[in-house]
């Protein structure tokens, strides 16, 4: 995880209003999860995609059917990449498929879209040389288990990707924080959290962000409704131990 990457909260509605957003425009470690979890479900249909081509390419017309679809699958692979790197990867979008009438996105649609598609030709690149190391393996008898291992740890990389995506969703947050009320705006989903009933806060760091278990009095006991658990900046997270140090 990156903990070089905080997002700085934003004051807005006067000093005592501090505002943040958590997700992959603004945290790295959102971005690269969801970049990794999404590249490799996308890679691994791809590979299963691009094998089968390889092989129809190679049944229909032998060595040089399979290096044309080599070399459309490493050219695609290059421009991905050219236009992740370009000053205006907009502007070269356009160019690119504007013969086709498709309507290029931008903004965060843009970025989302760049990301999901680096990570599929990176992702993409490793399953294939965890197979291609399996399929040689195998071949040769180098290994008494042959191609196992290779085939099992691309294998292992989808239910880790399911676990990424699951992680960033878990970490991304929008809310507000407001000191003269006391109270924590959450608005994804919109939740209401009055720190005047909060009697504990212990906060753990995970990379650029900051989880907040929070407890709850039980006025006569009853339940108290409202989020156990809260990611947030670290220096929201560091506010609100604060401001609930300062109830007692």
């Amino acid at each position: 995880m990156d903990e070089d990457t905080v997002d700085s909260p934003r004051r807005g509605g006067g000093d005592e209003s501090v505002q943040w957003r958590r997700d992959a425009s603004t945290s790295r470690t959102v971005r690269l999860l969801w970049t990794f979890g999404v590249g490799t479900f996308f890679a691994a249909i791809g590979v299963v995609i691009c094998w089968r081509l390889y092989q129809l390419a190679g049944e229909a017309a032998g060595g040089l059917g399979r290096n044309v679809v080599l070399a459309l699958i490493a050219a695609v692979a290059a421009t991905i990449l050219a236009l992740a790197v370009a000053a205006d990867t907009e502007r070269h979008l356009e160019r690119l498929i504007g013969p086709l009438s498709r309507d290029v996105p931008t903004g965060t649609r843009l970025d989302r879209a760049m990301d999901a598609a680096v990570g599929t030709v990176v992702m993409g690149a490793f399953i294939s040389v965890l197979m291609g190391v399996g399929r040689y393996v195998s071949q040769n008898e180098l290994l008494a288990v042959g191609a196992g291992p290779f085939t099992g740890f691309a294998a292992f990389l989808l239910p880790l990707a399911l676990v990424a995506l699951g992680l960033a969703s878990f970490l991304q947050s929008v809310g507000t924080l407001d000191r003269s009320e006391r109270v924590i705006y959450l608005y994804e989903p919109k939740q209401r959290v009055d720190l005047a009933v909060i009697t504990d806060v212990s906060v753990r760091r995970l990379g650029d962000a900051a989880v907040m278990k929070l407890g709850y009095a039980q006025p006569d006991g009853q339940y108290v409704q409202g989020p156990r658990r809260i990611v947030v900046p670290p220096e929201i997270a560091r506010d609100v131990a604060s401001l609930v140090d300062s109830n007692g």
